[in-house]
């Protein structure tokens, strides 16, 4: 769906934009945070210019001059999705030549007005998640948090985009960048259909359990690639290279594979490990140093990677905005603080 023209001037600028107390199914539903109004970050003369429909906000997203980003938004992770976007606007040089993709699952409408409120020159397009397409895949994960239904979204994206949308930077909620995000959408892919940062020395065979090694037929896949870990929480992505594989039905399988005999622990990370490690082109660690958050079960405290940064990454339980609430921060916590655009009076969301 298009993103819903903008509030009334009346609203324009708002705080807090009121929601009815109940959904559609009757369950009580909380109010948003309240976030203030991020400054206008407009383009430097360096930059190609772009062509706006004001009548609307609807964006032309087939602007292939522009950089695509997509993310998802939900209640748990929102104060972290705005100061993503605050992040990645501030740090580059041509914040209106970035286009954002949200997809959401619930409450559509309501978060482009807030997404609006909050960035009020923001190029962007909210697309309606159906959960349906993939709640029936989902199997137990070591965290309730990694079974939500948008955390795989990102096997969906060749399909809910438009086609003329062929490439496009996927970024989890909980990140900030610290760079310009052009040179991220600069880098070529070559044959490969995604790009990420590369783990080789980490033990692949962790992700994967005994009934999955100790199976001839499923361990193959590995047979003749030198696997190695990649986050899937940042990655570029070609979108025509995936619509012509079909990968989106590649990783359908895997996790059908999953529901027949447990062959993983961690979410939607191991489809997409049996699927491309091994055939990811290698980008620069400075772009996603993560494990901030610690571990999956503790997520205890965690210090940067050695190395130069553009990215930083809180994956793993523990969450910038929770520890800073409850006054437990970590020290790379207060890296975050800086892009977080909740009101001092507003309260926050736990995950």
């Amino acid at each position: 769906m298009m993103s819903p023209p903008p509030p009334s001037k009346e609203k324009q600028g708002f705080e807090f934009w009121p929601l009815s107390p109940t959904s559609s199914s009757g369950k009580h539903k909380e109010s948003w945070p309240l976030f203030r109004e991020a400054p206008a970050f407009r383009n430097g003369n360096q930059c190609v210019s772009v062509h706006r429909r004001k009548s609307d906000h609807a964006e032309d997203v087939c602007d292939s001059s522009s950089v695509h980003i997509a993310m998802t938004l939900d209640v748990a992770y929102l104060r972290g999705s705005m100061a993503a976007v605050f992040s990645i606007l501030k740090h580059t040089g041509c914040p209106e030549n970035v286009i954002f993709h949200f997809l959401v699952s619930d409450r559509d409408a309501e978060l482009s007005a807030l997404i609006y409120s909050t960035f009020p020159f923001l190029r962007f397009k909210v697309y309606h998640f159906d959960e349906a397409l993939v709640k029936s895949r989902i199997s137990a994960s070591v965290r309730l948090a990694l079974e939500h239904p948008l955390n795989y979204v990102r096997s969906y994206l060749a399909d809910i985009l438009e086609p003329c949308v062929k490439r496009v930077i996927y970024l989890d909620s909980d990140l900030i960048v610290v760079d310009d995000i052009v040179k991220l959408w600069g880098r070529r892919l070559g044959s490969h259909a995604i790009g990420a940062p590369e783990y080789c020395h980490a033990n692949l065979t962790k992700y994967f359990t005994a009934s999955f090694w100790n199976n001839e037929g499923l361990a193959k896949i590995f047979d003749g690639k030198r696997p190695c870990y990649f986050n899937t929480g940042v990655m570029v992505m070609d979108l025509v290279k995936w619509r012509e594989q079909n990968y989106r039905a590649t990783i359908e399988e895997w996790m059908e594979s999953q529901k027949e005999t447990r062959i993983y622990e961690l979410g939607s990370l191991p489809p997409f490990l049996l699927v491309f490690a091994g055939d990811v082109e290698p980008i620069e660690h400075r772009w996603n140093q993560h494990g901030l958050g610690g571990d999956n079960l503790e997520g205890r405290c965690r210090s940067l990677h050695p190395g130069p940064v553009s990215l930083l990454h809180w994956s793993g339980k523990g969450k910038p905005w929770i520890r800073l609430d409850a006054r437990k921060p970590c020290p790379v916590d207060n890296l975050w603080a800086p892009y977080d655009l909740l009101l001092p009076a507003a309260s926050s969301y736990s995950s």
